[in-house]
């Protein structure tokens, strides 16, 4: 009987591995790294609802203490209701949910409230067209919109962070 129907051919079993495999595979730095590069995956999540919070709670202290340098954008966008306590108010939400995120309490709950709050961000670019977008161009981003749109990220993050952070039992 040939070869072909009994196996899969011969190989050279002399040829070495290639160095760089040879000389890192199966050691206990190659070991430790998977470790330690696996440790930081499980827990990505909770890494993410940290980042998340620091976030938050950063801007927030700008828009308590009136500093943030959107605090204009904030306010025009909602005309209807007075900058002098809507902008403060919106970085005391800020400042409270990052706080609850870094910390981990009421996870779930404030993570969604941030993903709300996330999506009223995007009001601009149909409040205030003429600052997100160059020459009216919807593809044409200023970095007004530019600074919106980022936060599809920071929604996507919340969502993420309120769909898998584990409840504490």
């Amino acid at each position: 009987m040939s070869t072909e129907l009994t196996g899969p051919p011969e190989t050279d079993r002399a040829q070495p591995a290639e160095p760089s495999r040879r000389a890192w595979s199966g050691t206990a730095f190659s070991r430790s790294a998977a470790r330690a590069a696996d440790a930081v995956l499980d827990r990505g999540v909770a890494l993410l609802r940290v980042a998340l919070g620091v976030v938050f709670l950063w801007f927030g202290v700008l828009k308590v203490a009136g500093t943030s340098p959107v605090r204009d954008l904030v306010a025009d966008t909602v005309p209807f209701l007075p900058a002098s306590w809507f902008v403060p108010a919106v970085g005391a939400f800020e400042v409270l949910a990052g706080m609850a995120l870094v910390v981990g309490v009421a996870v779930r709950p404030v993570a969604a409230l941030t993903a709300l709050h996330l999506l009223g961000t995007f009001l601009v670019l149909v409040v205030q067209p003429a600052l997100a977008f160059r020459h009216g161009n919807p593809l044409l981003l200023s970095v007004t919109g530019e600074f919106v749109l980022k936060n599809l990220v920071l929604l996507a993050a919340a969502l993420v962070v309120a769909r898998q952070h584990r409840r504490r039992r």
